[in-house]
Order: structure tokens, then sequence, then C-alpha cells
């Protein structure tokens, strides 16, 4: 799917692969963050035949000009989960709102595990 928006330049259409690979990019720039993971078996297969490593991990939904962002990850051992989750939230919605324009209405943080 796409997410579509017009402007003075006309129409642009962004698709949800290149908003999952700004999200994941912002997600893994957070400290604390170790890595993105699949949701399911299933994902694991697709996201092994895929060539950005950043979009593993990140659900795009749209609906009505409103983008919901779904994040799998794994977080150092030690770190605050609700501040670097929180931390996440505002930077994954602030890199993608700057890129596309559009409105992000919700970024869902799923802590997966823990690494040491």
């Amino acid at each position: 799917m796409t997410v579509d928006t017009n402007n003075y330049y006309g129409k642009i259409s962004i698709s949800n692969d290149a908003i999952a690979v700004v999200a994941g990019y912002a997600a893994l720039d957070c400290y604390g963050v170790v890595d993105l993971v699949s949701r399911n078996i299933r994902d694991s297969f697709k996201e092994l035949v895929k060539r950005s490593p950043y979009s593993k991990g990140v659900k795009i939904t749209n609906f009505e000009n409103r983008i919901f962002i779904d994040i799998y990850c794994i977080f150092k051992y030690g770190v605050s989960i609700s501040a670097v989750a929180e931390s996440m939230k505002k930077s994954v919605k602030y890199s993608v709102e700057n890129f596309t324009g559009m409105i992000v209405d919700t970024v869902n943080v799923h802590v997966v595990g823990v690494r040491v």
C-alpha cells in the first residue's frame, strides 16, 4: 500500500516500505535499542529475502491519511524500558512526519526481549 498526499507540487505517493525504513532507522538510532525483530516465523522468512535490515520488525498501517506504526524490538539490559520506549516513540514520530509530511497517529513499541 502507499500513502498519498496532494500539495502544490502535485500528488505524492510514498510506499509503506519506504516509511518502514525511515521508522526503523530512527528506532535503531535511539539509545538502548539493540535490534529490531520480526513478529513471527512467517515474517522472519520474508525478511530474510528483504534487502533492508531497517524495515525488519516494523509494521506500517495507514487509514484516512493517518499513519499507524508498530515496532518490535529488543532493548539493552539495564535501561529503563519506559524511558527508552517513550524516546523511541517521539523519535520515530518526528522522523516519519518530517519525511512524509503526514500525521503519525500512534507509534506502538513492542519489547520482545532484553539482551545483555
